[in-house]
């Protein structure tokens, strides 16, 4: 009989540790988040724009506002940066985060899981390029 009383038990602490008990809100999704990846694919293939010197960091405060900078690298011969400054605001429902931002970059357009710690986002526009980008919590 203890034997079954023990596996019951382990079997209970498992069954704990594989549910995810993170229930995204305003409070606990608000914070400092930076690219930790983010590639296109398209006809051409697959381009890691991390890799290529771009960069992604938001700021979502617990009022509903958004800032931050979007700075992706110009592969075309005149080379340079295009840079986007991210103002705007964001709305949590359930599990998904939309930005409203008057600049328009794909992060206005994608719909953004939140996770712990984490802002993900894959989808494919209508022009036919995927877009995907994962976004950590950085502490403050």
């Amino acid at each position: 009989m203890k034997r079954i009383q023990r596996l019951l038990a382990v079997s209970a602490v498992a069954a704990v540790a594989c549910s995810d008990s993170f229930q995204p809100s305003v409070s606990n999704v608000s914070g400092i988040y930076q690219a930790q990846s983010f590639t296109t694919t398209d006809n051409a293939g697959t381009h890691d724009w991390i890799v290529a010197g771009a960069s992604l960091e938001l700021l979502l405060t617990p009022q509903g506002t958004s800032s931050g900078q979007l700075v992706v690298p110009d592969t075309t011969a005149s080379g340079g940066f295009l840079i986007a400054l991210l103002i705007g605001s964001w709305t949590l429902t359930g599990d998904i985060i939309k930005f409203d931002q008057a600049v328009d970059t794909f992060v206005r357009d994608l719909a953004w899981i939140a996770t712990k710690d984490r802002l993900t986002a894959d989808q494919t526009l209508g022009t036919g390029t995927r877009i995907k980008v994962v976004l950590t919590r950085q502490p403050l």
